[in-house]
């Protein structure tokens, strides 16, 4: 390796090696980031999540209003794993490791890229966490008062895009339904299983499923597919196959683009729960950013890639960065390999995004 693909690959490595899911507290990965931005000003956006976890958010400036680059810290579940997630292994100019695509070894390319970026040139960095589950990272960075008076022109989120620049994506909102029953040994009798509860919910649940997928008026061309993410998970919440469930619930994730108005969806789950006697609670995520093909920040990104721009149907920090300013989408790293079991990323990659990335922040430092 040459010393720039060395320096972004062992950052990476390190990031790799630090367990950052969701569900944990990620103050160590934030302190070995910390470590690398020596020569910015950097404010620490700490709060405790919803499950009572310690959680740092990084503001990090240089000079004021130019670009800001954006990534999160956090990794899904290692779901499925036959190897080490944390191993950081690379093998073929390939890192193997959760989180090395989405999005670590593109958080450690916007690092090298800001710090060896020319002083005159005005760069933040913006590292979130909770990306993941509730963006409440992004949310954190949004009300930071370093961030408010770096005043950005322009936010990059480098998620696994293969380098094409996506313009727009989907924003969701997030339904938990809870069923009550009675908790008892199921050979008695005596119990109420609260799943009974769910049936009618989950055959309205379908309709709207297949709404979504047959009303021209709820899909958006521009996506693929057109057609809005609208996907239930059941949880018994550990309960055995002898016992009546005393608690179940089913959460739903409905995702729409710009274009969609989610309200009829909104009025439909809440008429489902109502008609089924259900406690019904809503989680919902900052609008769908989406910039006209036409816009500057878009046109720069084309212009440096040679690709078209796009849209994409998955969400990003962007739905709540967008409040500080425009955002666009585009990283090393695909995301087909993200959240699976075979994670990687190629360092090649990663090192040849950086200097793509520095292009991007000084062309949106010139106004």
């Amino acid at each position: 390796m040459d010393h720039p693909t060395r320096v972004v690959a062992t950052l990476a490595q390190d990031l790799v090696r630090i367990d950052s899911r969701s569900g944990v507290s990620n103050l160590k990965i934030a302190e070995r980031l910390e470590r690398e931005l020596q020569g910015f000003e950097v404010e620490r956006c700490a709060y405790t999540d919803e499950n009572g976890l310690d959680k740092v958010a990084l503001v990090a400036v240089r000079g004021r209003g130019g670009m800001a680059f954006s990534g999160h810290m956090d990794t899904v579940p290692d779901t499925g794993w036959l190897t080490d997630p944390w191993g950081g292994r690379i093998e073929d100019d390939l890192l193997y490791g959760l989180g090395a695509a989405d999005m670590k070894g593109p958080v450690a390319a916007l690092v090298v890229a800001a710090q060896s970026l020319p002083g005159r040139v005005p760069i933040a960095l913006f590292l979130t966490t909770d990306e993941e589950t509730t963006k409440a990272g992004a949310r954190a960075v949004v009300g930071s008062d370093l961030a408010r008076r770096f005043g950005a022109t322009s936010i990059l989120v480098a998620e696994p895009t293969k380098l094409i620049p996506v313009r727009g994506h989907r924003a969701h909102i997030e339904f938990t339904a809870t069923a009550t029953g009675t908790q008892a040994h199921s050979s008695t009798g005596r119990g109420r299983n609260a799943n009974w509860d769910l049936i009618p919910f989950l055959a309205a649940l379908r309709v709207i499923h297949e709404r979504l997928r047959s009303d021209p008026a709820l899909q958006d061309p521009a996506y693929e597919p057109s057609f809005s993410d609208f996907n239930p998970v059941i949880d018994n919440h550990g309960a055995a196959v002898n016992v009546t469930v005393p608690r179940a619930t089913v959460r739903v994730k409905f995702r729409y683009s710009a274009n969609v108005d989610p309200a009829p969806i909104v009025l439909a789950v809440r008429e489902a729960a109502a008609a089924a006697r259900l406690k019904l609670s809503e989680k919902m995520e900052g609008r769908p950013p989406e910039l006209p093909a036409d816009h500057r920040l878009v046109q720069a990104a084309v212009e440096l890639t040679g690709l078209a721009a796009r849209t994409a149907p998955y969400g990003t920090d962007a739905s709540e960065l967008q409040a500080l300013a425009p955002c666009l989408i585009m990283g090393p790293g695909d995301i087909g390999v993200a959240h699976t079991p075979h994670e990687a990323v190629s360092v090649s990659a990663l090192a040849g995004s950086v200097p793509l990335f520095q292009r991007m922040a000084e062309l949106m430092a010139r106004g």
